[in-house]
């Protein structure tokens, strides 16, 4: 803190001295020479005691603790009260011992003299009225240790480090400003920045691996369809007419035939593409089409078509084609069924992988025009067949093993005890947690963790909800039957109001999304305390079965609309959660009934027996057809909203998932906390669950058909186990709240893979 005061100071004047505020610039410096805080140099403060004791300057001394009580002592909890008041008595004990050993005994006489009335109903002081009247005082047993060296090393020491944990805990006592903020949103920025770059190379090297893998596979799939199938089957959809003319030329037997026979051959195979293209994709004729191929051979063969049947300038060449041509429409059905059936073997050799050659090598005496297009349009979606089940497959099986990708994990660390609530405003912008000695943060998490508000409560909380229209406004919910409006940016209580003397543990709120009300749990006084570990390790159950009501308030004006009648008995409700438009609310209660009431008719549309115990936490589904609920008895149980009672799943959960949780520590010391906040909560399309677990929050695949739950992520990071969770989806982005008992909160932010 005074390193940042320093430095914020030294800003300060700098940017005085580049304005030109000259005059302001010299009251600053004339402040900062009086600065009765020293910049918060805990050094510095304790010379100045010292020099008041030294100069015999009670007054002075007076003033200045007085100053330090008014500005710092008076913000600590009462607990703190009893150090205070040690610490004033020592000091000015230390100023008596100074004055005698260095023998002003007048100013002894002059502290009693003015402190008298303050000092006289003291027991403490019943015993120093005579330090200025006895010959030896450093040899009087009563008296005698506050004159060793020791005794006062020791009260220094004291008082320094007591000074110094108070201004390390300044944010607790003060809102600080955000300039002095500075030198950690540099350390954080660039820290995030490392981080980044940690990814980027990390996110590079996946793409280079999973390039790398692919293009192993698919050699391999490559080189497995070239060994079962011969090459002028594999490659015949790569190769082109003149290509196939030469293959198919290749592999004939009339390799004896002259020049005009190899003109006549490649002038048929041409000119058999006309009738066999009757759904060509240009839309041309068969003739077209047939005249447009042998117009694009004839440049080759030297040859010029005119006419339907067009004229061959070669005479042998003419004599070879008249023959054909007689016996060409006598056989053109035939061929053109053998296109056919070679078409659809085709297909079968490309799907299957797998080929005979015997036939194969029967079926490949065909000239160079069995290559038309249907053949080639029938291979393609063949291979397409082929890689399509593959290419699949490796997609869900990369969902499968990593649904979310985690980009970033953050530490909130200003909470010193366990947490209980810890909650995102709808907004995703801001998070409101509660531990168990009743501190309040408020803070956000983009771009940086900054803390935005800070409050101690005297009274202890129980509950917290966000204000859902104003998302500036927190519900707090307390042990003594009130609950308060806090305003996060004004950063004080806009009103509190009593809920009911009889029943002062308000155990849950829930706003409705509308904003226009809130409905409020309040339950009477338990038989044994939520930190009571005997009650559990003996077999206790259901600390909350005491009275309770359920009640609905008016947001704006803060007064109670009506009270929900609760069947078959009054009972404690533990948790609420309305659905998206606040028609529906859901409950659990003590008894282990959930209840589902009607918020236009308020009344209770129906309630089964869910859970053999407490029911800790409820929640509506995605599609809110269901609630999911979690027990006691540690299941975790999706019901239809249609049919009371019935159960669509069923799980079971472990005990570091459901509560009570324990924290362990040495000489066998065991702090135990029943479960407050959310157990569980849903990601953006309510596929995925993230619940509580002893390291760190754990996400689960909720799939219907399985009888255990699949888990997906496990987000780590804790010490301690963790008590509460929170799923923000209103970025881009999944944020997941885990907070734990040691007070520590990590912010995970996740990237969900599509397929």
């Amino acid at each position: 803190m005074a390193a940042a005061a320093e430095r914020t100071d030294e800003l300060v004047r700098e940017y005085l001295l580049f304005r030109g505020f000259t005059a302001a610039l010299k009251q600053l410096d004339a402040e900062i020479k009086v600065d009765r805080e020293k910049g918060f140099r805990v050094d510095k403060i304790v010379d100045q005691l010292q020099q008041f004791v030294q100069s015999y300057d009670l007054a002075a001394l007076r003033d200045y603790w007085n100053y330090l009580d008014r500005r710092l002592f008076s913000r600590l909890e009462d607990v703190y009260r009893p150090t205070v008041n040690k610490l004033k008595t020592s000091l000015f004990r230390y100023y008596l011992i100074h004055t005698v050993q260095t023998g002003r005994n007048d100013k002894a006489q002059e502290f009693f003299l003015k402190q008298a009335s303050e000092l006289q109903n003291q027991a403490e002081w019943k015993d120093w009225f005579v330090l200025p009247f006895l010959p030896a005082p450093d040899s009087n047993p009563t008296f005698a240790t506050y004159f060793s060296r020791q005794w006062a090393d020791t009260f220094i020491v004291s008082l320094h480090n007591f000074l110094s944990v108070l201004f390390q805990c300044m944010h607790i006592l003060f809102c600080n400003p955000v300039i002095l903020n500075f030198e950690a949103e540099c350390l954080r920025s660039s820290l995030i920045q490392e981080e980044n770059e940690l990814l980027r190379h990390k996110l590079f090297a996946l793409q280079a691996e999973s390039s790398r893998m692919k293009k192993e596979e698919l050699e391999v799939e490559q080189a497995v369809v070239h060994h079962k199938l011969p090459a002028y089957v594999a490659n015949m959809d790569r190769l082109g007419d003149s290509e196939l003319a030469m293959t198919c030329s290749q592999r004939s037997t009339a390799h004896s035939l002259q020049s005009r026979g190899g003109f006549l051959s490649s002038f048929l195979s041409q000119s058999k593409k006309g009738p066999s293209r009757p759904a060509h994709p240009t839309g041309a004729s068969p003739t077209q089409t047939g005249s447009m191929l042998l117009g694009k051979k004839e440049p080759t063969n030297h040859q010029s078509a005119k006419g339907k049947e067009g004229t061959v300038s070669c005479k042998d060449g003419k004599s070879h084609f008249s023959g054909l041509v007689a016996g060409e429409s006598s056989s053109l059905q035939q061929r053109q069924k053998r296109l056919q059936e070679h078409g659809k073997e085709r297909k079968e050799l490309l799907s299957k992988g797998t080929f005979q050659g015997q036939s194969a090598e029967k079926k490949t005496d065909i000239s160079t025009a069995e290559t038309e297009p249907c053949s080639e349009l029938h291979a393609e979606q063949a291979e397409t067949s082929t890689k399509m089940p593959t290419s699949s497959a490796e997609a869900v099986g990369v969902r499968q093993e990593q649904p979310f990708i985690v980009l970033s994990q953050e530490e909130y660390g200003e909470h010193h005890s366990s947490i209980m609530y810890c909650r995102v405003d709808c907004s995703g912008r801001r998070v409101a947690s509660l531990d168990v000695d009743g501190v309040i943060k408020v803070w956000s998490f983009n771009p940086i963790m900054q803390t935005k508000a800070s409050s101690i409560s005297k009274s202890p909380l129980l509950s917290l909800e966000w204000a859902t229209k104003r998302d500036r406004l927190l519900l707090l919910g307390s042990g003594v039957g009130t609950v308060r409006l806090y305003d996060t940016e004004a950063k004080k209580n806009l009103c509190e109001i009593s809920i009911d003397e009889d029943m002062p543990r308000i155990l849950s709120l829930a706003c409705s999304p509308s904003g226009a009300s809130f409905v409020c749990s309040a339950a009477a006084q338990s038989p044994i305390s939520h930190m009571d570990f005997s009650a559990v390790s003996s077999g206790g159950k259901s600390m909350n079965q005491v009275p309770g009501k359920l009640l609905l308030w008016d947001t704006k004006t803060m007064k109670q609309q009506l009270q929900f009648s609760l069947e078959p008995e009054p009972i404690a409700i533990n948790c609420t959660a309305f659905n998206h438009n606040g028609n529906l609310l859901v409950t659990g209660a003590a008894d282990g009934i959930v209840r589902l009431f009607d918020m236009q008719q308020h009344e209770c549309a129906m309630s089964w027996k869910a859970h053999d115990g407490e029911v800790y936490s409820v929640e509506f589904s995605y599609d809110e057809n269901t609630v999911y609920s979690i027990g006691e008895d540690g299941k975790f149980i999706q019901w239809n909203i249609h049919r009371s009672g019935l159960k669509v799943s069923e799980y079971d959960l472990p005990s570091e998932a459901t509560g009570p949780f324990v924290l362990s520590g040495y000489s066998g010391y065991k702090q135990v906390q029943f479960p407050r906040g959310r157990l569980f909560a849903f990601d953006s399309e309510g596929n995925y669950m993230l619940t509580c677990s002893s390291t760190g929050g754990v996400i689960f695949k909720l799939n219907g058909e399985e009888k255990v739950l699949e888990s997906c992520l496990s987000l780590g990071g804790h010490r301690a186990p963790v008590v509460t969770v929170d799923w923000s989806t209103a970025m881009d982005c999944g944020t997941c709240l885990t907070a734990s008992m040691d007070g520590k909160i990590k912010l995970t932010t996740l990237l969900a893979q599509k397929s």
